[in-house]
């Protein structure tokens, strides 16, 4: 008996559903990708934290942010200013395992262009302006005592600087506004913190755990004439009193 083809109607239902089947994949598979950066990206942080919770039961201190040279910093040091940094000889690299050095955030390699002037932060900032430093001594970082609320004061988080043909990595997790040493707020910072994982930043705080916080706003002010809204770099939480950035608040 000679079998029959498929006819008109059932060859364009076939490709209709191949077509929809595509789609789904197309959407769902970046999809999956970026949940399984976020998941490794949150174990770096945490590690992160661990780290410097380690430098503090040895040191009594978290880790400096910089030494006052700008050659020494959290993630790594240099031998002049113009020199890239070693990642393995930061002040965190003893309690960063056998690499000695942070892990990179998966998805950050998405965004960076070519031509960033900072290294080995790996994607991830630090807030040294309240923990790996104080507004009124920059260069001695926070003791655990001086936190008044460590579940709510940023430690780490996602970080980069908008720029005007790209991500520059940036080692540090700006506040809304710069503190003078008596702590008053002055005027207004460019921010670093980057909303990289489907609109979220990722946020490890004073006491270890790390949460994907949205943003609260995303200010013009930008000195190296990036956009920040395009870029997805901007400010979670509270502007008061530089908000959640505030090892007082």
């Amino acid at each position: 008996m000679k079998r029959k083809g498929w006819t008109l109607i059932e060859l364009l239902v076939a490709i209709v559903i191949v077509a929809a089947l595509a789609a789904i994949a197309a959407a769902v598979i970046p999809d999956a990708k970026v949940r399984a950066q976020q998941v490794q990206s949150t174990a770096n942080l945490r590690s992160l934290c661990a780290a410097n919770l380690s430098y503090v039961a040895d040191h009594g201190t978290y880790c400096p942010a910089s030494d006052r040279r700008n050659l020494v910093r959290w993630h790594g040091a240099r031998t002049s200013a113009g020199e890239p940094f070693d990642p393995t000889k930061g002040f965190l690299a003893d309690y960063l395992g056998k690499s000695r050095s942070v892990i990179a955030c998966p998805r950050f390699a998405d965004f960076l262009e070519k031509g960033s002037w900072e290294s080995g932060s790996g994607g991830y900032g630090y807030n040294a302006t309240y923990i790996g430093g104080t507004p009124s001594s920059p260069f001695r970082p926070a003791r655990p005592s001086e936190v008044h609320r460590p579940r709510a004061t940023i430690m780490f988080a996602t970080t980069a600087l908008a720029k005007g043909n790209g991500l520059q990595e940036y080692p540090f997790a700006e506040p809304f506004r710069w503190v003078d040493p008596n702590w008053r707020l002055q005027g207004p910072l460019q921010p670093s913190v980057h909303f990289r994982f489907h609109g979220r930043a990722l946020i490890g705080w004073c006491d270890g755990h790390v949460t994907a916080e949205l943003p609260s706003e995303f200010p013009a002010t930008n000195f190296y004439g990036g956009n920040n809204k395009d870029r997805q770099i901007g400010f979670p939480g509270p502007r008061e009193n530089n908000g959640w950035f505030n090892s007082r608040r």
